[in-house]
């Protein structure tokens, strides 16, 4: 769809009216009717930065999915696995939150009751001596509404990624890792002409993706990106998300590169799934950690630190999963950088040393900027030498 932006007026535009004011984000009455005035603006960017979301005072495609579910509050209506097309709503988010709170699994909060949060469901209402038919209706809210925290001091969640991290062993040799390159086909991203050169963000990540793929594949790792280099069309963020978890992924490492009116905005930032209220990916957090102090330390970029964001990208991924902003393509001095094969071949070495930290326990870590890429590569090239013999 094409964004709903400031100046817009129609029918689409009083339905977003409706939801911000629903939210107490914009005051009630007629007075701008079906525009997109200046209130409405304030509000979808108050909207956008309360939920994680890229805050650009438009609605696209993602916010307005967003506002969609932003409707629902938990308790409004009756919750229950629905096939082939799940509920979705922040009601199932919040609902996943507190199961999460009470030490129920229901993987990442990623507010789509699937068959993960029905199981989760199904566990409590046992435990409660309730029907357990995994559907969240009027008695079990009341039930969950009366208790407190099942488990306190500490994170569950965390827990359980941490601990499924620790019994997969530190070797990268036989990781799914799938790579995703931003952009591509109509949607090319930040395009910046230089001369009589026109460097793309799809381009460039794409090379980046290609160089990811050789060195982690030297590495033992099986790789998959998510597009080609001429697609044509622009695969949905949605859809990058179910291909990464129908191949059961270990990693999902999504690259792109930043843009800005002004021209000194530069460096590295990378994002990781998290909402406001706390909510995280654990082992996304820390590979997203990784993956930024590697990158800072292994190619001098200015540090823009990590973030936490609700994007579909990372909130319907189900493994380990970021977005590495891996510099400003509308900044001279990281264009410089970032057109130079070779340091794009030190942007490489970094997240391979990032992605192989992440399976070192906590306690047997290296410090930043230790490991020797090449050194991987020697080691499962040897293996297989010896296995061949």
């Amino acid at each position: 769809m094409r964004p709903i932006r400031p100046g817009d007026r129609g029918p689409a535009v009083r339905e977003i009216r409706a939801v911000l004011t629903g939210l107490d984000l914009l005051a009630a009455g007629p007075s701008a009717g079906d525009e997109f005035d200046a209130d409405t603006e304030r509000a979808v960017r108050a909207f956008q930065q309360s939920r994680g979301l890229s805050v650009d005072g438009r609605v696209g495609a993602e916010t307005w999915r967003a506002l969609d579910a932003a409707r629902w509050r938990l308790g409004a209506r009756t919750l229950y696995h629905a096939v082939p097309e799940p509920l979705t709503g922040e009601d199932v988010r919040s609902l996943q939150e507190r199961l999460l709170e009470m030490g129920y699994d229901v993987g990442r909060a990623d507010a789509v009751y699937g068959v993960r949060t029905s199981r989760a469901v199904a566990q409590f209402q046992r435990e409660m001596g309730l029907k357990p038919d995994g559907s969240c209706g009027p008695q079990t809210m009341g039930t969950l509404r009366r208790l407190g925290r099942k488990v306190v001091g500490g994170r569950p969640q965390w827990l359980r990624e941490s601990d499924a991290i620790r019994q997969a062993g530190p070797a990268l040799v036989g990781r799914t890792v799938v790579i995703d390159p931003g952009h591509g086909g109509t949607d090319p991203g930040v395009v910046v002409p230089d001369g009589p050169l026109r460097w793309t963000e799809a381009d460039l990540v794409h090379d980046l993706a290609s160089r990811l793929e050789g060195r982690l594949a030297a590495a033992g790792v099986r790789v998959q990106l998510t597009r080609g280099p001429t697609p044509h069309s622009c695969l949905p963020d949605a859809e990058r998300a179910q291909l990464a978890n129908s191949l059961g992924a270990d990693v999902f490492i999504s690259l792109h590169t930043d843009g800005h009116a002004n021209p000194e905005a530069e460096g590295v930032a990378t994002y990781h799934y998290g909402t406001g209220n706390g909510v995280t990916s654990a082992t996304g957090e820390r590979l997203a950690g990784l993956v930024q102090r590697e990158i800072v330390a292994r190619t001098g970029l200015r540090d823009c630190r990590t973030h936490a964001k609700t994007w579909e990208l990372l909130r319907l991924t189900r493994m380990p999963a970021v977005r590495v902003e891996v510099g400003y393509l509308t900044s001279p001095t990281d264009r410089g950088r970032l057109v130079d094969p070779r340091f794009r071949d030190r942007l490489v070495e970094a997240i391979v040393a990032a992605v192989q930290r992440m399976y070192f326990p906590i306690e047997r870590d290296v410090p930043t900027g230790s490991i020797d890429v090449s050194a991987l590569r020697a080691a499962v090239a040897a293996g297989r030498r010896v296995g061949a013999n």
